[in-house]
């Protein structure tokens, strides 16, 4: 009989029943957790709805480990499938919805999701994927199924009450899948205990969050940060949050900040920027009492009108898929616009220069950080994983500057950089010099060859005003940067555009421009 293992179980950790159960148990399950566009669901409401998610898709066949896929709007549905997975220990995978058809039959091959829970708005998209998959067994759909199993009905079926498995906190509880933007998607695997960890760290420690908020996020919950900003973070301390189904818009979001007045904003820098373009958009008839930015650096003029704007302050911040939600940010009392701040407590950064060793105070490299939320590695992608995750630290692929006084700038990602006459230029600062002009709403930058074959900038801009197009605002331009940057950063040529590629969150890939 060989040796008994030494080893202490780990504890139980079931990240899904430590959200939802306190809550209940200390008699606040009638406190308002979520409102959507149909209505609004109590702590106990979704609790029970959380359980009959997970009774049904274990009634499916589904096993502790095995994926579920998620291609959902954002209503109750999409927290109530994805804790009533991980109570159940199976491990859900959300897709982001806004991808073009193709990708999800990767998605959905990538994943081997043995079952898809889809909105009804989203099945004529992914149907080719669905008929493509060889491990597909059940898609349910949210909403009118079209001849399929409709969610409703299976969690009508269901039963009201579902014990937590005997998950531990180093058990695989959810997959997300990278944006992209510079090849295929990566799913990155996160445990029971990360959830908890960045609602401790960021929700409570950087944004103080309280039971009385009210959260309303534009980024949607497939996306890391909206997760955060939505699920755990809200339903950490037992928060209200708001879902919103359609795409933000200024108009879509004014709607919503009017209308439920939240306390807390979360959106990404183009969306700030689209709404300080727009007249309508003011503090009238909202609450907010702080406002939140990732996905990309907020320029510092976005964050400044929006303060002379609404009165209160953007705490820009970065975050990754990677690490689930952010780990440097500007904090309440201590923000400086066009930095991305200081680590939040618990995470650990260091900047590594080209030849792999720590950089001094001022100079630029690329940013490492560590901490307790860190995914596990890419599934299925060990070449990635070893690139990405080396021990304790993850390598962010950004380009950052630490100042002397610990703050942090962002200075582009690494494979955006360019080397113009033997200096490195980053893109974002030449697009946010450009930003600061009165005309321009976006601003894109990438290399491009001149007639010597040689890098220079060149930047593409999204007017506020199309009509101002012209030969002589490009010269105008070119002038203001030269005003705020070294000579060399200009942008040697302007071209108009009416919009930049985009990932679905927001990102703009650069890489679509390059010469």
């Amino acid at each position: 009989m060989g040796a008994r293992s030494m080893l202490p179980a780990m504890p139980a950790t079931n990240a899904a029943a430590e959200l939802l159960d306190p809550h209940v148990a200390a008699g606040r399950g009638d406190r308002i957790a979520y409102h959507d566009d149909r209505g609004s669901l109590t702590y106990a409401g979704l609790r029970e709805r959380a359980h009959r998610a997970g009774n049904a898709l274990r009634a499916l066949g589904l096993e502790m480990e095995q994926r579920v896929a998620m291609a959902m709007l954002d209503t109750v549905d999409f927290p109530a499938v994805f804790l009533g997975a991980i109570r159940a220990g199976i491990v859900p995978v959300p897709l982001n919805t806004l991808l073009p058809a193709a990708d999800y039959t990767y998605l959905l091959g990538d994943s081997r999701a043995r079952a898809l829970v889809v909105s009804a708005a989203l099945l004529e998209k992914l149907a080719p994927a669905i008929a493509a998959s060889p491990f597909l067994r059940h898609v349910v759909v949210a909403g009118d199924g079209g001849g399929r199993p409709r969610l409703d009905d299976l969690l009508a079926a269901a039963a009201p009450e579902l014990e937590a498995a005997p998950t531990s906190a180093d058990d695989v509880a959810f997959w997300l899948y990278s944006s992209g933007s510079t090849g295929k998607p990566k799913g990155a695997m996160h445990l029971h205990a990360h959830l908890g960890h960045t609602a401790r760290l960021y929700g409570q420690g950087v944004l103080g969050m309280t039971q009385d908020d009210v959260v309303f996020s534009a980024a949607k919950l497939f996306f890391a940060y909206g997760l955060g900003n939505a699920l755990t973070f809200p339903l950490s301390v037992g928060a209200t949050a708001v879902l919103m189904a359609e795409r933000a818009t200024p108009a879509t979001v004014m709607r919503v900040l009017r209308a439920r007045r939240p306390t807390i904003f979360c959106g990404v820098p183009t969306l700030y920027a689209a709404m300080l373009a727009d007249p309508a958009v003011g503090p009238e008839g909202t609450a907010l009492r702080v406002s939140v930015s990732a996905g990309e650096a907020l320029p510092r003029h976005v964050g400044e009108a929006w303060r002379r704007r609404f009165g209160t302050d953007i705490l820009d911040g970065i975050g990754s898929t990677e690490m689930l939600h952010i780990f440097l940010s500007n904090h309440h009392g201590d923000v400086r616009y066009g930095t991305s701040g200081r680590p939040v407590a618990g995470y650990e950064m260091k900047i590594i220069g080209d030849d792999g060793q720590p950089v001094a105070d001022g100079e630029e490299g690329s940013l490492w950080v560590r901490g307790p939320s860190a995914a596990i590695g890419y599934w299925n992608q060990r070449e990635r994983s070893l690139q990405t995750f080396h021990g304790p630290w993850t390598r962010t692929g950004d380009r950052y500057v630490r100042d002397a006084d610990g703050y942090y700038t962002y200075s582009g990602r690494a494979d955006d950089m360019m080397k113009v006459g033997g200096q490195w230029v980053s893109p974002f600062e030449v697009e946010s010099a450009l930003s600061a002009h009165e005309a321009v709403l976006e601003a894109a930058v990438a290399g491009h060859p001149d007639a010597d074959g040689l890098t220079k900038p060149k930047a593409f801009l999204v007017l506020k005003d199309p009509a101002r197009a012209s030969e002589a605002l490009a010269e105008e331009l070119k002038a203001f940067v030269k005003e705020r940057l070294a000579p060399f950063k200009y942008p040697r040529w302007i071209e108009f555009v009416r919009e930049l590629p985009k990932t679905a969150t927001g990102k703009i890939q650069r890489f679509r421009l390059r010469g």
